[in-house]
């Protein structure tokens, strides 16, 4: 994630984004892999909380929203690949 929001040039950086503006996109998203994708790749969570659980499918919707959403005047593209409606993705 650092790599591809890095505020000097990353592929999903938005050039038009002010200095500070990048660095916390850039942070944003690697503390959302950080803290909920990677531990959920080394074991098993279980949420007995429902609302708990619904708050962080509405972060992963959130994020896919902003690669998604045109940057600098034109429409990028996440590396792996195209986001429909309907995709399923794994968080």
């Amino acid at each position: 994630m650092r790599t591809e929001f890095k505020p000097e040039g990353g592929p999903l950086t938005d050039p038009a984004a002010e200095g500070g503006e990048k660095t916390a996109m850039m942070d944003l998203f690697a503390g959302a892999i950080g803290a909920f994708k990677n531990p959920a790749n080394h074991r098993t969570n279980q949420f007995d909380d429902a609302v708990e659980a619904a708050g962080l499918i509405q972060l992963a919707d959130l994020l896919l929203k902003v690669v998604r959403r045109p940057q600098g005047g034109s429409r990028r593209r996440c590396l792996c690949g195209e986001f429909r409606r309907g995709d399923v993705v794994t968080w």
